[in-house]
């Protein structure tokens, strides 16, 4: 199956129609395509902390989700610490991972293939001299990251490899991890 079907008999659990339904109202009014996304977080003892995310600004309003969600992170003994959760590094991959996973289910739907299975797969190279103040030179963040995807599909190598290049084109934590954000820190 290749290209964008016009009956598509594809079901991958995404509701292309209201994405495209989404894409064409804001088109028509921009100003509602302006988001704002929160999380709050804090400190349980010595480097776990506990975020939470319940609500954001979006389509010209207060959006609730009418639950709360809670990620925590934490370090590996390694550290010192106690391993009570991944470190927020590994939260940022996971993040990628599955915003690059979303992506090829959401245009596999839209492009009318049928996706069997998706597994992504992603290694960050860091060096912890720079966080831990050892060498000045070295950067906090990663050096690399790799992402690999093992995908089954009814489609070809080609059509898989341009539904991966989609994902990859539009999504936001793709876009976050390999471009410079503003990043404005403050303290009450």
């Amino acid at each position: 199956m290749t290209g964008t079907n016009t009956e598509n008999t594809a079901d991958n659990g995404v509701n292309v129609e209201a994405l495209i339904g989404a894409r064409e109202a804001l088109t028509e009014a921009p100003e509602a395509a302006q988001f704002k996304w929160r999380t709050s977080s804090k400190w349980m003892n010595g480097t776990h902390s506990k975020t939470t995310i319940s609500s954001f600004f979006g389509l010209g309003e207060e959006q609730s989700r009418g639950k709360e969600f809670s990620v925590e992170t934490d370090h590996p003994e390694v550290f010192a610490a106690e391993d009570n959760a991944p470190t927020p590094v590994e939260v940022v991959l996971a993040g990628l991972a599955g915003c690059l996973a979303a992506g090829v289910a959401a245009v596999a739907q839209h492009r009318g293939v049928q996706l069997r299975s998706v597994e992504a797969t992603i290694e960050g190279d860091m060096d912890i001299q720079g966080i831990l103040g050892i060498d000045e030179e070295v950067r906090n963040g990663f050096g690399d990251i790799r992402v690999q995807f093992d995908i089954d599909a009814d489609a070809s190598e080609d059509d898989i490899k341009a539904i991966v290049a989609q994902s990859q084109k539009r999504s936001a934590v793709f876009d976050l991890v390999t471009n410079p954000t503003n990043v404005f820190v403050n303290v009450n």
